[in-house]
């Protein structure tokens, strides 16, 4: 493993070093010969006992519930608490961890990425991970994934994701020559990541658009009842990217709660596990106490019957159709909020 790594700190000094003559972009300074810790090609992941599924055409098993570290784990105002949480969760199967290179809390000065990087470092091989490129601009993207690869304190991660896929727009610049989903492809080719993908939160056919391609390894997707769109994104790009072999898993699972009164954040995590066709949904954590629970919920997991998903998706349409909320106003960013 030794050589892989030499040829991956020299892949990322090439890579970046090319995307500044290719993309017109100023020259990156890259530090990577001190920058990542050395790996073993073997993973370790224990389910312990969780409900699992494989995920897509990656053929790897992950528990149906992955460990959402954005707005609410940058929280935790206490690093030696996260700590002690990452290694709760990972003693007790929740192995899958998703994160991006802008979670962080710019009140309290917290970052996702730096808070998992010792524990990372520690357990590399326990751990599906999972980070976002946020930039569509290919030196700034660059600049990101180094970044990231830092603070994780890791010279690979399992999957990288294009953050926040939003409109056709989008979509174009995206996959441009040399664009971001080129850059994506290069980063598995040369092992940086094992597996690649994109998240969203809005438009329906832009997601479409995006599954369609059939290059892409997993899709991370808002459910419906999130960001006041009346475009069914559930109904047109959960088929569309499991017809392409794509792993599927949704977010936005408990926020109604926050809106909503009487809502209970158990139910809406059965609800949206109930949901046929994704693989599993990722959650936000912000103590040891959500953690223990939605270990427990997936532990003792039920389907939901028809008629009970049925009638809580008639409770979720006023949050559906709030367009004044914090997080779905234009200054939001995932992950970002606080």
């Amino acid at each position: 493993m030794k050589n892989n790594n030499i040829s991956r700190r020299k892949f990322i000094k090439q890579s970046v070093g090319m995307g500044a003559l290719m993309f017109g972009g100023s020259q990156i300074l890259s530090s990577c010969s001190t920058l990542f810790r050395t790996t073993t090609s073997s993973s370790h992941y224990d389910l312990k006992g969780l409900p699992s599924v494989i995920l897509g055409k990656t053929g790897i098993r992950i528990p149906r519930i992955a460990f959402g570290l954005g707005s609410r784990f940058c929280n935790i105002v206490d690093p030696d608490e996260s700590t002690r949480i990452l290694n709760y969760a990972l003693d007790n199967g929740l192995y899958y961890w998703d994160t991006a290179w802008v979670y962080e809390n710019t009140k309290l000065g917290i970052v996702s990425e730096e808070r998992l990087g010792e524990t990372v470092n520690k357990r590399r091989n326990e751990i599906f991970l999972s980070t976002k490129v946020t930039s569509r601009n290919p030196d700034e993207a660059m600049r990101q994934i180094e970044t990231s690869l830092k603070r994780l304190k890791t010279d690979h991660v399992d999957m990288l994701m294009i953050h926040d896929v939003q409109n056709d727009a989008d979509v174009a610049r995206l996959s441009e020559k040399g664009g971001l989903i080129d850059i994506l492809h290069k980063m598995k080719d040369q092992k940086i990541t094992r597996f690649i993908g994109f998240s969203g939160h809005t438009e329906a056919n832009a997601l479409n658009t995006m599954a369609g391609r059939g290059d892409f390894d997993n899709m991370l997707m808002a459910m419906n009842h999130w960001g006041g769109y009346k475009q069914n994104r559930q109904e047109l790009v959960i088929p569309t990217a499991k017809e392409k072999g794509m792993g599927v898993i949704l977010m936005k699972v408990v926020r109604p709660k926050e809106t909503i009164n009487g809502l209970d954040a158990n139910e809406l995590v059965r609800f949206a596990l109930s949901i046929k066709g994704p693989d599993g949904i990722v959650l936000g954590m912000e103590s040891m106490e959500v953690v223990k629970a939605n270990i427990d919920n997936l532990r003792n997991f039920k389907s939901m019957d028809d008629e009970r998903m049925k009638t809580l998706a008639m409770e979720l349409t006023p949050f559906y159709n709030h367009e004044n909320l914090p997080w779905m106003e234009n200054g939001y960013r995932d992950g970002n909020w606080v």
